[in-house]
């Protein structure tokens, strides 16, 4: 008879395979491998749901790596120095190394911003949240913290508040599950903890979960930040801080028609780049979206140090009047500036001024040291494009009149085949002069060397290599541009330093500022419940 083999899965075996299995479990769990610790929505389930915002840091280092491609050696120097002063404090205090003893457990940071204290004004509330990816390094932290700092436990709702004290004062602190809480007030963490055991979360609120799922299209993310209530918010900061005053029932009912906002900020081969998504209600906005067709920047030269764009002062115009007919007060003040210019100056202010402004405007900054400007450095220039010359040109010449019973005198000049119309002070210098570029398009030009430069304009700022940069990488269609060009703008303000015989900027700020190149906004409307906003703080390439 055949001896009897033992079954493969017997009992023992059976057993040492859930021991083995559970541990590896364990271990697993414990390195992080089943948590979702580090997402937004995880994070925010322990934010205090009357937390006014939150956002989350980047722990990325590739992300943040992407920042040394840019920057002056001079920029490169202050920065690299005021990271290395920050690791010689913690390392001072702490003896802790980021890299050994937080970056292996160090998962996501989120920050909240809760309500402040009514009785401390002015002073904000800030909640840390950090994502706990690897618990074992976690812990193999916490002990080092605890036998190098000294610190007080106690008990508040089942779990450990730990109290610390440093050069910056007092910091409390509670683990919860996988997420690291930290303030440095003590009510904040609380909060934390009956957030964690059961009280309304920041997760919950309303849109709250499509909120913090939503990533803004930028690269290299380094942060963002999230606003549910954004009318709310803003209501609640100005609020708690006594020096602001109140605002208007009106202004805080448009406030609160906008929903919610994200906003991300990130880095990319340009620069620092900024997008916000806004929702909100369509009937806040008063005025119908048209996107610019982008010609008027081609009107202006190279030498443009700022530029601001846009379309249809009229219609802005004509919704400014249609929100008065709901707005007492407003309508007073329109009324108001109706009399006094039809008094003054015999001028319909909505005919007149507003009217006929229907096209493409641009206002800018132009750097020149002739003339009357020579004092300054610079002078402005505008371009309104409309499509009522006749109307338009009839204003102008009521304002000539004005000017000439105040000591101008008016006189036309050619400039290159364009007549143009100039205003004399008495002393004969040229205070501005106006004409048309084209059939739609009228500049006015402060100074006499700006009045040529925008009439010959051989080098358009829009072909320019600076423009190119700093604005030609925004998402486009749009509804114009903000522009500064940080060289000539730098270039301004050291001349004017040195002329007031004031010290000139700290070396540390001059070198920051000499890295950037310039800084190009724009926005856009994709439907009637969404506004885009983006940014771009364009950097220079590194130097050696």
């Amino acid at each position: 008879m055949s001896e009897k083999k033992p079954g493969i899965l017997n009992p023992i075996t059976i057993g040492l395979a859930v021991i083995v299995a559970g541990g590896v479990f364990g271990y697993l769990y414990l390195k992080g491998v089943f948590s979702d610790a580090t997402s937004p929505l995880a994070s925010a389930k322990v934010v205090p749901d009357e937390a006014l915002m939150t956002g989350m840091i980047s722990t990325d280092p590739k992300a943040w790596a992407q920042l040394q491609q840019f920057g002056t050696p001079e920029a490169q120097s202050a920065i690299n120095k005021g990271l290395n002063d920050f690791n010689k404090q913690m390392t001072a205090e702490s003896k802790i190394d980021y890299a050994k003893d937080i970056y292996p457990w160090l998962g996501s940071v989120m920050f909240a911003v809760l309500p402040s204290d009514p009785n401390i004004p002015g002073k904000q509330n800030l909640l840390m949240v950090v994502g706990i990816k690897d618990k074992i390094s976690a812990w193999n932290f916490s002990n080092k913290i605890k036998s190098q700092i000294k610190g007080q436990e106690t008990d508040y709702n089942g779990v450990k508040i730990l109290e610390t004290t440093g050069s910056s004062g007092k910091t409390y602190s509670a683990v919860l599950n996988d997420h690291l809480v930290f303030a440095p007030e003590r009510k904040a963490v609380e909060q934390a903890i009956d957030t964690f055991k059961g009280q309304p979360s920041f997760a919950k609120k309303e849109n709250a979960v499509s909120l913090l799922s939503k990533s803004v299209d930028i690269q290299n993310t380094l942060a963002q930040i999230y606003i549910p209530e954004y009318g709310n918010v803003i209501q609640q900061l100005i609020a708690s801080n006594p020096n602001s005053p109140p605002l208007p029932p009106q202004s805080l009912a448009q406030l609160k028609l906008v929903k919610s906002l994200v906003m991300g900020l990130g880095v990319d081969d340009s620069g620092l780049r900024m997008k916000a998504i806004g929702k909100v209600d369509p009937s806040l906005i008063k005025v119908e979206y048209k996107p610019t067709p982008g010609k008027v920047v081609a009107q202006f030269p190279l030498e443009t140090i700022a530029l601001i764009s846009g379309q249809g002062i009229s219609r802005g115009w004509a919704a400014v009047v249609a929100e008065s007919e709901k707005n007492t007060e407003l309508q007073k003040q329109l009324d108001q500036y109706r009399q006094q210019i039809r008094t003054s100056y015999n001028l319909d202010l909505d005919k007149d001024i507003f009217g006929w402004m229907d096209g493409e405007f641009a206002l800018a900054a132009i750097s020149s040291d002739q003339g009357l400007l020579a004092q300054f450095g610079f002078g402005g220039a505008l371009v309104l494009k409309t499509s009522d010359r006749q109307t338009a040109e009839a204003t102008l010449a009521k304002i000539d009149a004005i000017a000439q019973t105040n000591s101008i005198t008016v006189a036309e000049r050619n400039v290159q085949g364009k007549t143009v119309k100039e205003w004399k002070l008495p002393s004969q210098e040229i205070l501005l002069g106006y004409g048309w570029l084209d059939n739609e398009s009228v500049f006015v030009a402060v100074g006499s060397p700006l009045i040529d430069v925008m009439v010959t304009n051989s080098n358009s700022l829009d072909g320019s290599e600076s423009f190119k940069a700093i604005a030609g990488s925004l998402q486009k269609p749009n509804i114009g541009y903000f522009y500064i060009d940080m060289d000539k703008t730098m270039s301004l303000v050291n001349r004017n330093l040195a002329a007031a015989q004031n010290s000139p900027l700290p070396p540390d700020a001059n070198a920051i500022l000499n890295s950037i190149r310039g800084i190009g906004l724009t926005a856009t409307q994709p439907d009637a419940s969404t506004s885009q906003v983006e940014m771009l703080l364009a950097l220079k390439p590194k130097t050696k």
